[in-house]
């Protein structure tokens, strides 16, 4: 573990304490705590009279981050780094990356929005992509436990905020990119030039895959590029069955084409699984052995997750961008033999633009729609609602604020042939009401009520 921290909560004896001022807490008011548990040496912006070894700088921040660069990237890029960044997407194909890589024998971890994953251990992460103090602690954690390869999400934040200095990418990948994050970057341009800097973090003799697809992925070009798509491209996806329990999936690389059965579904999950496939086939894995572990490869806690029931499907998933929300209903029309319902809601203290958008694809593309409560934080779940109401033309919904409610009405309305897909919230496992996080987990509740000890 490093022996320089940011939080006076971990600081233990003889630690190096880096007073940060942030957005909402000034690190040099826990400069008392942080001496109290054993720092022995302070970094600070505002001087002050401290019993221990101070220095004083400009920033404490840029001093933190050359500190870690300097001392820990050259050790850190002597491994396998994998980075992925897009809208959606990212948590899927690094969570499948890292099976596969599991699978294949190699010693890999994952950092990204459902943890930490190393060896057989597992820790929850506040962010995406940590603050790079955390994000080099758990590297370097997983190299001393033997990793050579990691693989993690690259969010927007962390490119524009230098969350990921020092680090350099053996394989970049680029997912999609759709309006999310605008209450940060205001504009789709400035969304996509962040994005676009993890170019800058690819290896001199590194790669970056692209899905050109999506309609920026031809911005993602880096010297040495590989595209995936429906369109020509150098793995070109040449169709998708979805099936009951499975799908199948027909693509064309070197001139040979390949087919493969995947416990996913969705089109969306045939780009997230043939990323994974080309990062893993690119560092040395051929797709032949490649599709011997594809059995074993599941999705992640909350990504596409289904539940049979007495009566019906419920699907819970991490969807909360407009896109994903219309892709994920799309998906399970094309096959539908019942109706749709849809349970969704918006992030409060997020981007407010997108929630007009979302409640017209919702009540646009499923029969019936239940808004309800999702992380309102220190918003007005009511003013959240009517901005997500605006957007709706049609009168095929209701609102149920409490989301628990909300979930069992859901439940109680379906027949044998529906599927009530519960969207926004996926693999967490709480719900954020003012500043506070309260237990709360939608499959849980899905299956609570299946076992009926809900009424």
């Amino acid at each position: 573990m490093l022996n320089i921290k940011i939080d006076s909560r971990k600081v233990n004896e003889g630690d190096t304490f880096v007073a940060i001022v942030g957005a909402n807490v000034d690190g040099h008011d826990y400069i008392d705590e942080a001496i109290k548990r054993g720092a022995t040496k302070l970094i600070i912006s505002k001087d002050g009279d401290y019993p221990v070894e101070k220095i004083v700088v400009n920033d404490t921040k840029d001093y933190l981050t050359n500190y870690l660069v300097k001392n820990y990237s050259e050790k850190i890029n002597k491994i396998d780094l994998i980075g992925v960044t897009g809208t959606n997407g990212k948590t899927t194909t690094c969570f499948l990356t890292y099976q596969m890589l599991k699978k294949l024998n190699k010693k890999v971890a994952y950092i990204g929005t459902i943890g930490f994953y190393f060896e057989d251990k597992q820790e929850e992460l506040p962010n995406t992509t940590p603050d790079i103090l955390d994000l080099y602690d758990m590297i370097l954690k997983a190299i001393d436990n033997g990793c050579d390869t990691v693989v993690m999400e690259v969010s927007s934040h962390a490119l524009e905020q230098q969350r990921i200095a020092g680090l350099k990418f053996k394989i970049g990948a680029f997912t999609n990119l759709t309006q999310d994050h605008l209450d940060y970057h205001k504009t789709m341009e400035n969304y996509l030039q962040a994005k676009l800097k993890i170019l800058n973090y690819i290896s001199d003799n590194g790669l970056f895959i692209t899905n050109i697809d999506d309609n920026y992925g031809k911005e993602f070009n880096y010297k040495n590029t590989i595209t995936l798509g429906f369109k020509p491209s150098d793995y070109q996806i040449i169709n998708y069955q979805d099936n009951k329990d499975f799908m199948n999936i027909k693509f064309k690389f070197d001139n040979t084409e390949y087919t493969i059965n995947v416990n996913l579904k969705s089109k969306f999950n045939v780009y997230n699984y043939l990323t994974a496939l080309i990062i893993v086939n690119n560092l040395g894995y051929s797709i032949e052995n490649i599709f011997k572990i594809t059995k074993d490869i599941y999705p992640p806690k909350g990504r596409c997750e289904q539940i049979k029931l007495k009566k019906g499907l419920a699907v819970v998933d991490y969807a909360h961008t407009p896109d994903a929300v219309l892709k994920i209903i799309e998906a399970f029309k094309e096959n539908k033999k019942g109706k749709i319902i849809t349970i969704v809601g918006c992030g409060g203290d997020r981007d407010p633009k997108k929630r007009p958008i979302m409640g017209e694809y919702a009540t646009e593309n499923s029969d019936y729609v239940i808004f309800s409560d999702d992380n309102p934080r220190t918003e007005d779940n009511k003013k959240i609602m009517q901005d997500i109401l605006t957007g709706v033309k049609k009168n095929n919904y209701e609102v149920i604020y409490n989301r628990k409610d909300a979930i069992c009405k859901g439940l109680s309305l379906l027949e044998d042939d529906d599927v009530l897909l519960i969207l926004g919230k996926g693999h967490e496992n709480y719900q954020i009401i003012g500043r506070e996080k309260h237990h709360f987990d939608d499959a849980e509740v899905v299956r609570d009520y299946n076992e009926n000890t809900l009424h």
